[in-house]
């Protein structure tokens, strides 16, 4: 493993006109499904990153079904803006019941494709699974209650909760949030972020987003900078040699954490999610270093891709 320490210096500035959230395109999961197709090839979890590009597939026909949703009021969004909250905080926006029909688009669009027995298997599972159960499995998966959590139903909620929540999202559109107290934390939903990427444009060349686990959306945060403990000093790089140039490990000395940055100059076609379960070698490496991640991806929740 190769590293690179950091110590404060030059930290980025950016420009005044500098968009600060960028929300998801509306098909990002058909992108993400052939970024994942695209990875998988010759790779040793090409089994698990295949399954998850027929997941993204089905989240994008399930996207396109996606009509009316109930939305803040100006009155909530306003309140939200004052006190520094995400308009659609996971625990204080009361989210719909919409998003279990999609789930269960989601079960069955792959329900119909070829799929390990064990994905077959708790695919029955969740289809027989009544309302209430399904609302405590997203609760759980939400507040991070993984010790009651059933992990292999996790992927296929969270992937119900993430087309919910993008569309919510979009559906207000960027200029309806603004910026958290907690700027780690997603200005749209309050959810951390899967990992970093280092953006290419015009717009925003060379400038850091973190991307958010649940809904998609990206937001700007200063590089050279722990987007846990928002610390300058000790930060440091690690990458597997021989890997790609466009994988690291942005670590931590002083509360001893990690995220996963992306850089788009080095492979334009990154995406946080998918990116993110095909360097899981780089997580294990970080693990037995005694470096935490502080990066939620709800597809590597079980541990053991």
């Amino acid at each position: 493993m190769t590293a690179t320490i950091i110590e404060p210096g030059t930290i980025e500035a950016p420009p005044g006109d500098l968009t600060y959230l960028r929300l998801p395109e509306r098909d990002l999961f058909r992108v993400r499904a052939e970024r994942l197709d695209a990875l998988a090839s010759g790779h040793a979890l090409a089994d698990y990153l295949k399954f998850l590009a027929g997941m993204a597939r089905a989240q994008h026909t399930a996207l396109a079904l996606v009509r009316d949703v109930s939305l803040p009021t100006s009155e909530q969004m306003e309140r939200c803006r004052e006190h520094g909250l995400p308009p659609l905080g996971t625990q204080g926006w009361q989210r719909a019941p919409l998003w279990r029909d999609v789930l269960r688009h989601i079960l069955v669009t792959l329900e119909s494709g070829a799929l390990p027995e064990a994905a077959r298997a708790t695919i029955g599972l969740l289809k027989q699974t009544d309302d209430a159960d399904l609302e405590r499995l997203a609760d759980q998966l939400l507040g991070g209650d993984y010790q009651q959590l059933d992990r292999a139903s996790a992927p296929f909620v969270a992937a119900a909760l993430q087309v919910y929540w993008l569309h919510t999202a979009t559906s207000l559109g960027a200029n309806a949030f603004g910026r958290l107290e907690t700027p780690s934390l997603c200005p749209v939903c309050g959810s951390p972020p899967v990992a970093s990427v280092v953006r290419i444009g015009a717009a925003d060349q060379g400038l850091r987003y973190l991307s958010c686990s649940l809904c998609n959306s990206q937001w700007h945060m200063v590089r050279i900078k722990c987007s846990s403990c928002e610390s300058t000093k000790g930060i440091g790089y690690y990458g597997i040699e021989g890997a790609s140039a466009a994988i690291k490990a942005e670590s931590c000395d002083i509360c001893h954490s990690y995220l996963k940055i992306f850089y788009m100059d080095k492979d334009p076609q990154v995406d946080a999610v998918a990116d993110d379960v095909a360097s899981v070698a780089l997580d294990v490496l970080m693990s037995e270093s005694g470096v935490a991640r502080s990066g939620m991806n709800y597809f590597l929740i079980g541990g053991d891709a």
